[in-house]
């Protein structure tokens, strides 16, 4: 910007590039044509991918209803697929570390949601919608000092 603009006129003459509507998403396929994201929950890390098929889930070499006993936790694991109307449309593969299980659920349904948007990016504002594609913040407190656990403090004893 070695010119100084002195006028309006000035400023109307130079041409500036024009914006785009907003950001366009588009398909993220390696190159078995699956899609891949990562989901986080609590202390919890799933790697999830997916690709066209009958509708089979492997998490970690188990069927579903092996790993996920709880039909809670189907049912978490399951909701962007529902939501989406993509039920049985996708084989999933997950591989899922750290955590218990509910944060293990929490973050396959992270990450599933993430890998629908990477496979179908027309999705997303339905997925968004329902908030799956946001990481939920939350984790354990740590302990502090002078504490029993992070807010517990000892046992008070006047005598």
């Amino acid at each position: 910007m070695a010119e100084t603009l002195s006028s309006l006129q000035d400023l109307q003459g130079l041409a500036t590039p024009t914006p785009e509507a907003g950001p366009r998403y588009v398909q993220k396929l390696d190159p078995h044509g699956r899609a891949y994201a990562t989901g986080k929950r609590k202390d919890a890390v799933a790697r999830v991918w997916i690709k066209p098929g009958p509708g089979k889930v492997v998490v970690n070499d188990r069927p579903l209803d092996q790993y996920f006993a709880r039909p809670v936790l189907r049912m978490i694991l399951q909701q962007p697929l529902t939501v989406a109307k993509r039920l049985n449309q996708y084989d999933l593969t997950i591989s899922v570390t750290g955590g218990g299980l509910s944060g293990q659920a929490g973050a396959v349904r992270h990450g599933l949601a993430k890998a629908l948007v990477n496979f179908e990016p027309d999705l997303r504002p339905v997925l968004k919608k329902e908030g799956f594609l946001t990481r939920d913040p939350r984790v354990v407190e740590r302990k502090k000092y002078g504490k029993k656990k992070a807010r517990r403090s000892f046992q008070f004893s006047k005598r």
